[in-house]
C-alpha cells in the first residue's frame, strides 16, 4: 500500500490503521483543518488509535503529518499533469504509462469484491431499464457502456450530467430499475441526490468508485472498486474501462437471446445499406 510517498505493508496494519490511511488519502485537504479527535469521531476509531497511526506511517504526531501535507495539498489539473511529467522521461513515456496502468489494474483485481460484481451483474441483467450517471471523464465510460449493453437489447438510459435535466432522467426512474454511477474522488451534490432518490423509489444502485471508505459506499446497494491513482496524482481511466468492459461481457453472458439480437442488428444493417453507408 502506498501513503503518499511511503511504501507500507498493509498486512502489517491493523484494520483501523487501513481505515485511518484510506480516508486521509482520499481527504488530504479536509485533514488540514481536522483535529485527531475530528478524524476519530468520523471513522468511529479512539483518539488513541489515531494519535498511535502518526507513527505507523513514520510520523511524530499530527503536526508533523500536517506540515509534510501542506507541500501535497496544491491540487488541480495542472498539478497533476506536472506531476505525472516530473516521473518520466521523453524516453520512457509509454513503458512507464503502460507499467502504471498495470499496476492499477492488479490494485482493481486485489480490491475487487467478487460477491459484489456477481451482484451488479445480477442487478443489470434482471433490471427493468438500466440509468448510468457518469459525470467528467466517466462520461466516456458511461458511453461505453450504454453503447454496448444496449445493442444486447437491454435499456439503458444515460442520465444528464447536471442541472434542471437530471430531474428529467431521475423522475423516469422505477423500483425495477437499476442505477449506475460513476463516483470519483469524492461525492458530488448530483450523486448525493441519485442515491437519495433510489433509496426511495427502492431500486437498486451499483457505484464504481476509486474509493475504499466513503459515504457514497455507505449509500449504495453495491460497490465496485477499480484504481485510478492517488488524489495528486494523473488520473489513468485504464482500470475503470477494464472493469465497464468486464461488466458488459458478464451481463451479456446472462442475456438470453443475444446472438439472436446482434443477427438482427447485421440483417438490418444489410437492409438499409443502400442509404447508410457502414
Amino acid at each position: 500500500m502506498k501513503f503518499f510517498d511511503i511504501e507500507l505493508n498493509a498486512d502489517e496494519m491493523t484494520k483501523s490503521e487501513r481505515k485511518i490511511a484510506d480516508f486521509i488519502l482520499k481527504n488530504p485537504p479536509r485533514i488540514a483543518y481536522m483535529t485527531e479527535r475530528d478524524i476519530g469521531d468520523e471513522l468511529g476509531v479512539s483518539i488513541a488509535t489515531v494519535s498511535r497511526f502518526w507513527r505507523t506511517v513514520g510520523f511524530k504526531s499530527i503536526k508533523d503529518f500536517k506540515q509534510y501535507l501542506e507541500q501535497k495539498l496544491t491540487i488541480t489539473p495542472a498539478s497533476k499533469m506536472k506531476d505525472i511529467l516530473n516521473k518520466i522521461s521523453r524516453e520512457d513515456i509509454a513503458t512507464r504509462m503502460l507499467k502504471t496502468a498495470s499496476t492499477y489494474l492488479d490494485e482493481t483485481l486485489k480490491n475487487l469484491s467478487k460477491d459484489q460484481f456477481v451482484k451488479a451483474v445480477k442487478a443489470i441483467k434482471e433490471a427493468r431499464a438500466v440509468y448510468v450517471f457518469g459525470p467528467g471523464p466517466s462520461e466516456s465510460l458511461a458511453d461505453l457502456l450504454c453503447f454496448r449493453l444496449n445493442r444486447m437489447g437491454k435499456r439503458m438510459v444515460k442520465m444528464a450530467k447536471s442541472g434542471r435535466e437530471l430531474f428529467e432522467s431521475m423522475v423516469n426512474i422505477e423500483k425495477d430499475d437499476a442505477v449506475v454511477i460513476f463516483g470519483f474522488v469524492r461525492m458530488i451534490p448530483e450523486i448525493h441526490a441519485i442515491l437519495d432518490f433510489a433509496r426511495n423509489e427502492g431500486c437498486t444502485t451499483i457505484l464504481i468508485t476509486d474509493m475504499l471508505i466513503s459515504e457514497m459506499i455507505d449509500l449504495s446497494d453495491i460497490a465496485l472498486y477499480t484504481a485510478r491513482g492517488e488524489l495528486w496524482e494523473f488520473h489513468s481511466m485504464v482500470a475503470p474501462m477494464a472493469l465497464v468492459e468486464c461488466l458488459i461481457v458478464a451481463v451479456t453472458m446472462e442475456q438470453e437471446d443475444t446472438l439472436a439480437q446482434l443477427q438482427e442488428l447485421h440483417a438490418m444493417r444489410k437492409r438499409f445499406e443502400q442509404y447508410i453507408r457502414i
